[in-house]
């Protein structure tokens, strides 16, 4: 089975529970394998099964309360 990783980048992060709510939204998305957060850069770095949409991490990315903006 082949993996795939997207980049997006979220704003409004400023601590480590924002990290944890971002990262927990991800990871149910269906297919999602692993979530690196990094706080400094609002970058995320997600690994899954099958390529993600957009509408899905944004949706998630809103769900923990933040804005996806790439």
């Amino acid at each position: 089975m082949s993996t795939h990783t997207s980049t997006w980048t979220v704003t409004g992060m400023t601590c480590g529970h924002c990290v944890a709510s971002v990262s927990e939204e991800i990871a149910e998305i269906d297919g999602v394998e692993s979530v690196d957060v990094t706080l400094e850069s609002g970058e995320v770095v997600v690994t899954s099964t099958t390529p993600l949409e957009r509408v899905s991490v944004e949706a998630a990315v809103r769900e923990a309360g933040y804005e996806l903006t790439s």
